[in-house]
């Protein structure tokens, strides 16, 4: 049972309050946290306050869960009232009622929505027991009432008139609440990528991250095969490449990070990234919880995570300076593999810094970590179809170095071996040093809350499959792609999507240059992004506050509530067919040597979101305009409005005003069998 204390309402008046007190003391320091007199006078004054409640309007019968656990971030509901109307989500605060208290009440009553099975069919109101004010109906009477409701603040004085509000403005359930069943109903969490590294991190390991869906199974088997791969390695004193193939959002990273901070973090473990955005929001989201968390310092926990995530260059060109040094760490987590660079651009390094190596980037990997004497384990997770960049060797380059090498063998799933394209093929059929490992191959998204289809709708609109991409639509009626031409309609949409503590955010292109004149011209900066990612409004560096947009280079590995995604010209729809373009100079010119990079920037950018992504097509400039840009005409736009229309996008005026929760029966239980 996820609460600390259930009860009646008839055992709540029953029983001595200190009782009820001691009871969650006692559970308190059963979980290991510390206890305090200030939490034990917080308590008595929230069990005073709904025994009165309970006593005033007859409550005996109800359900009372104190301190009820919610593990996205360790997050406790301070506690939760079963009523024969309603499922009250009480947050209960000394302070005056604040936005940021109205969120947090909100944000719980959104994960009991999403994640709770027994809180699906069910009204469910958050109160804000804060401050010494009394209540105050809300100016309009609720008619049909959002789910879940708009929170409701009150003093704790008032908690009986509140709720007595409620329970006349609700009409009875279509089915009864059953306390009994309602407390035994799974919680399964779908922590984000920044959730689930604090709790990997905090906990080192993963035995405390929920169950999420059942539909996702392929994240246990897949941690599972990486452990049995590592542990192999050891035993044979083996150097080992493992291969880890997956769709865009399946678990990839997180079955990375799950390596790193699981057993193999006691003999060296790292996960390590070319992709700096990333690394910049782990490690700043790491330091705060350790810091909040006091098990350490801001110094000592930067250091901490500076070992546990790295730049891939960086280690690359460390390890290249001291040869014959073997590095500390005998596991590597090798992020989007398939991107590490060939060797002319390893040779060539960045417009910043002079590159010290001489091999292509899988060749320094092997050549480092064989250094060591005995095992070592290199874990390449390959993200298939989000290759943005030239010079990225691809899979065939991992291949050809590791045939090359006697020392090391492989272990991948068969879609290593699949691919269309011959840079993304580990080898061009069965090799000597390759053994076939299927479980290791991500196949279901896990990112997407609202519809599993949405990475195959993706895929399908992006190959210009219309008619695929509409079937998949009409069977997957929660599809969550919105369209809309309207900026600031989006932004209204995004703000109305973006409840509780949900996170919505903007991203672009890096290639659509034309945005700026459109009334979209910020970029987020390399070093503004952990503020981005981390922040929230009213600080106008986060993403909600809807100002600056996040490029593929920004946001690739991360991702957001609810995304707002506008597109460029850069991409656009000429006769009947996708078209890719560079603007140089003061026009747009024909990419076709970029096309798959733009086209994965594309995929990128559609699939950032946890739950709604509403695409912004601008209006462009029509060609009767007194000033018309002849580099954004109206016409392309509107080609490409069409498209995504005729592929199955809903028009943003069809989004219901409360989307339909997230139906995950079951997701990560993952790693906590791993």
């Amino acid at each position: 049972m996820r609460t600390w204390h259930a009860c009646t309402g008839a055992e709540l008046l029953a029983e001595d309050p200190a009782v009820t007190a001691g009871r969650l003391a006692s559970a308190q320091q059963l979980r290991g946290f510390p206890g305090s007199a200030d939490q034990e006078l917080a308590w008595r004054a929230q069990i005073a306050a709904l025994r009165r409640a309970v006593a005033a309007l007859g409550g005996e019968a109800w359900t009372i869960a104190l301190e009820y656990e919610l593990l996205r971030l360790e997050k406790r509901i301070d506690a939760v009232v079963l009523t024969d109307r309603a499922i009250l989500c009480l947050e209960f605060k000394t302070a005056p009622p604040s936005p940021a208290a109205l969120a947090e009440a909100e944000d719980y009553a959104l994960d009991l929505r999403d994640f709770h099975a027994g809180s699906r069919r069910h009204a469910i109101v958050p109160l804000l027991v804060a401050g010494q004010g009394g209540f105050r109906p809300p100016e309009q009477p609720w008619l049909l009432p959002t789910h879940p409701t708009a929170p409701l603040p009150c003093g704790p004085g008032a908690l009986d008139q509140a709720i007595a509000w409620v329970q006349r403005s609700l009409p009875p359930p279509a089915t009864p609440l059953d306390g009994a069943a309602w407390l035994a109903a799974p919680y399964r969490p779908v922590p984000s990528i920044v959730e689930a590294a604090t709790m990997l991190y905090a906990r080192h390991g993963v035995a405390e991250i929920a169950a999420a869906r059942a539909d996702a199974p392929s994240l246990t088997r897949t941690a599972a095969a990486i452990a049995r791969q590592i542990a192999r390695a050891k035993a044979e004193g083996a150097k080992l490449v493992v291969f880890v193939t997956g769709i865009p959002g399946a678990g990839k990273t997180l079955c990375g990070l799950n390596a790193v901070f699981g057993p193999a973090r006691q003999e060296g473990a790292a996960f390590l990234t070319g992709n700096v955005p990333l690394v910049a929001v782990l490690r700043e989201a790491l330091v705060r919880d350790a810091v909040t968390r006091d098990e350490a310092g801001r110094a000592e926990a930067e250091r901490r995570t500076r070992a546990a995530l790295q730049n891939v260059h960086r280690f690359l060109e460390d390890g290249a300076t001291a040869p014959g040094r073997p590095p500390p760490e005998r596991l590597i987590i090798f992020d989007e593999a398939q991107r590490a660079w060939d060797e002319a651009k390893a040779r060539l390094g960045t417009q910043n810094k002079r590159s010290r190596l001489t091999m292509s980037e899988p060749a320094h990997t092997l050549e480092i970590m064989g250094r060591h004497q005995g095992w070592a384990v290199v874990v390449a997770l390959i993200g298939n179809g989000q290759e943005i960049n030239t010079g990225e060797a691809g899979l065939r380059e991992w291949g050809r170095v590791i045939a090359a090498n006697r020392a090391w063998r492989a272990v991948a799933a068969p879609r290593a071996l699949a691919a269309a394209d011959p840079v993304q093929r580990l080898a061009d059929g069965p090799a000597p040093w390759l053994d076939i490992e299927a479980d290791l191959d991500l196949t279901l998204p896990m990112r997407s809350l609202r519809e599993a289809a949405g990475a195959e709708w993706v895929a399908a609109l992006l190959e210009g499959d219309a008619a695929s991409a509409q079937r998949i639509a009409a069977t997957a009626p929660g599809l969550p792609y919105y369209l809309t031409r309207d900026l600031g309609a989006l932004r209204a949409a995004l703000r109305q999507l973006a409840r509780g503590n949900r996170r919505a955010g903007l991203v672009r292109a890096a290639g659509a240059r034309r945005l700026r004149a459109e009334g979209l011209a910020a970029e987020v900066a390399s070093r503004e992004v952990a503020d981005w990612f981390l922040r929230r409004w009213p600080d106008v560096r986060a993403s909600d506050a809807l100002e600056a947009a996040a490029t593929e280079y920004a946001c690739q590995g991360l991702e957001l509530d609810v995304v707002g995604l506008a597109w460029g010209g850069d991409f656009i729809r000429q006769g009947g067919a996708w078209l890719a373009r560079a603007f140089i100079g003061h026009r747009w010119q024909a990419a076709p040597r970029d096309f798959a990079f733009i086209r994965n920037t594309y995929r990128v950018l559609l699939t950032r979101a946890r739950y709604e992504t509403i695409i912004w097509v601008p209006p462009g400039s029509a060609a009767t305009e007194p000033f018309h840009d002849r580099t954004r005409p109206a016409a392309e736009m509107d080609a490409i409005a069409t498209h995504l229309l005729a592929c199955g996008a809903m028009p943003l005026a069809s989004l219901p005003a409360t989307p339909a929760p997230v139906v995950a029966p079951d997701l990560l239980a993952p790693l906590r069998q791993s």
